[in-house]
């Protein structure tokens, strides 16, 4: 079934404008649903909404959007400067896996309380611990190790895209765009269930719920920087 859907997104590609746009949108939901590198980042917004007390349902779909593009915001870098170095665009190598397992190591242990992080000096605590500003951080950095991942499943978007960049720019751009609206929707949905969660059961920042859910996000997070060692080595 997987094999077909495939087959159907990369046909469709090539097709008319509106079916092209759905099927590189149906890209951007793979890219997260089908990816244990994209899948890694679902506990991470969750521990960090989490984190951020009873927040209501459109502060955490808000904050999960703004962590997806600073996502994409990376690897839209990252595969810049490596396709211009010549390498395999979005290729960070092993380095960039260990820097980010590195980060998932220390937020998941903070998640889990059993770390406390003074970011005085860094990242001022308010920044990092609350609002859009930390989720963009934690977006910025975790785009660091998805870039294989990601453009392998970007692959049927950039081979049309271009193809036709110098004669329809317009309809390049749609297509690379639609592509991230699908992968961002994925993260911002389930931030904001998280949060519709929080407010239907009442859970404050000191609530035991809120604690487990986080502490839970957390363990999850820590596994997904042990599967960045492991893909590193």
């Amino acid at each position: 079934m997987i094999e077909s859907l495939f087959t159907w997104l990369t046909t469709s590609m090539n097709g008319r404008f509106e079916i092209a746009l759905l099927a590189s949108a149906g890209w951007g939901v793979a890219s997260i649903l089908l990816s244990p590198c994209h899948l890694s980042s679902i506990p991470l917004v969750i521990g960090y909404i989490g984190s951020q007390g009873q927040a209501g349902t459109r502060r955490p779909f808000s904050l999960s959007l703004v962590f997806a593009l600073g996502i994409l915001i990376t690897i839209g870098l990252i595969g810049t400067i490596t396709a211009s170095a010549g390498r395999m665009m979005g290729d960070v190598g092993a380095w960039g896996n260990i820097i980010v397992a590195a980060v998932f190591f220390v937020v998941g242990l903070y998640f889990m309380d059993v770390i406390t992080l003074s970011w005085n000096g860094i990242v001022p605590r308010s920044t990092f611990a609350k609002g859009w500003k930390g989720a963009l951080l934690l977006g910025l950095v975790f785009g660091i190790g998805l870039g294989p991942c990601t453009f392998a499943y970007m692959a049927p978007v950039l081979g049309v895209v271009f193809s036709v960049a110098t004669t329809n720019p317009i309809r390049a751009i749609s297509l690379v765009a639609a592509f991230g609206a699908g992968h961002c929707a994925v993260i911002a949905v389930a931030g904001g269930t998280a949060g519709t969660v929080q407010k239907y059961l009442k859970w404050t920042e000191r609530s035991k719920g809120a604690t487990y859910l986080k502490r839970m996000a957390g363990g999850l997070v820590i596994l997904a920087g042990v599967y960045y060692i492991y893909t590193a080595l």
